[in-house]
């Protein structure tokens, strides 16, 4: 009786099945571990008071040299040679090490994308879950003037001006607690009929963040991020912040159209029939059937941002120094194209292999986790 049963096969198996099958998809997966090994190794060798590889060492006798080319042991103390004794990737216009910089760069190209990328999802998950699960629910016009108060005090405050800021701040919470002090009167019965017009139903839920997402698709991603950056101080922080701040759309859309099919199902009826919460609901039976996409486009998201950031820092917006970047290496190889091309083709080609690695892998990923896209 059990030999003509088919053999029952996990989620997980089936889509890794259905993933090796794809041998582009399998290579960006290499690639992807190789990057991730790489930039964590460089994080080792490149930091601390004394590090393996030094990527600010400044050796002027020993600028442009081409990759390969032995140190000069009688120009060079013991202690400012490279690892080897050799320059494996060239030196570039101060004689610092490229391939020490080249390491150094791996590692805040991954902290940039991963953090960025961590971020984005995670305004994406809450606003498409929010969007998808609560969508139909009608807004009070008392909480679009506390939104609105809250969002003008994020302006100012970006914009340097703490003061107002702070003031706005305020207005948004004495809002909010006129909001919770009327809930708590109307559930007394002795709710004052005065303040009736600031509780008419507005517009719902999923208009307004959906809307939010349209106007922010609105912007060219590129240079808005170039603005923001411009003008905030310099640093790495600020860059992952604001790559995330202004990525987050595509994952919003992702969840919210997911939530709208699953919200409808059966399994999600009987879990509100058990009398489940609806946080209990969102994240532990309908997150996990919904991260597929979410997955996808982090994957993909990494890669564009490793991409955005390398291009702020070939424009000079980007990580300041003493941090390395392939960006800014790319950069400073700019005036030595002809002289030392290996100071752009070295970043150029490391930027384009790492970022098509991503997008292959991304690729592979969405269609071995979407069953549509199999028959396909």
């Amino acid at each position: 009786m059990t030999q003509g049963l088919a053999e029952e096969v996990s989620r997980f198996t089936e889509a890794w099945r259905i993933f090796k099958k794809n041998r582009l998809a399998v290579w960006g997966l290499v690639i992807f571990v190789a990057f991730f090994i790489v930039a964590v190794a460089g994080w080792f060798l490149t930091t601390g008071e004394n590090p393996v590889l030094d990527p600010a060492k400044v050796r002027l006798s020993e600028k442009l040299l081409r990759p390969l080319t032995p140190v000069n042991t009688e120009m060079v103390k013991p202690g400012d040679r490279p690892l080897f004794g050799i320059y494996l990737l060239g030196t570039d216009d101060l004689g610092r090490d490229v391939f020490a910089r080249m390491m150094q760069g791996a590692w805040v190209s991954l902290t940039v994308g991963f953090v960025a990328v961590g971020i984005s999802v995670m305004i994406g998950i809450i606003l498409g879950g929010i969007a998808g699960y609560y969508g139909r629910v009608r807004i009070k016009f008392m909480h679009v003037l506390c939104l609105i108060a809250f969002f003008v005090s994020m302006i100012l405050l970006a914009s340097g001006q703490r003061e107002p800021a702070l003031d706005s701040f305020v207005i948004a919470l004495l809002l909010a607690g006129v909001s919770v002090v009327y809930h708590y009167l109307s559930v007394r019965g002795g709710a004052p009929k005065m303040l009736e017009f600031l509780f008419f139903d507005t517009f719902s839920v999923d208009t307004l963040i959906m809307r939010f997402v349209d106007i922010m698709l609105c912007f060219p991603s590129f240079f808005l991020i170039l603005t923001i950056v411009a003008l905030l101080p310099a640093s790495i922080y600020n860059i992952m912040i604001v790559i995330g701040l202004t990525s987050w759309m595509g994952t919003t859309r992702f969840v919210r159209a997911e939530f709208l099919s699953l919200r409808e199902q059966d399994f999600v009826s009987a879990a509100k029939a058990m009398g489940l919460s609806d946080i209990s609901i969102i994240f532990r039976h309908m997150m996990p059937n919904a991260i597929a996409p979410v997955l996808v486009s982090a994957t993909i998201g990494i890669a564009m941002a490793i991409l955005t950031e390398a291009g702020l820092s070939f424009l000079g917006f980007g990580v300041p120094p003493p941090h390395a970047t392939w960006g800014n290496i790319l950069a400073g190889g700019e005036r030595f194209i002809f002289d030392a091309p290996w100071l752009m083709y070295i970043p150029g080609f490391s930027i384009l292999i790492v970022v098509l690695s991503f997008n292959l892998f991304g690729e592979g990923l969405r269609d071995a986790l979407n069953p549509r896209l199999r028959k396909r």
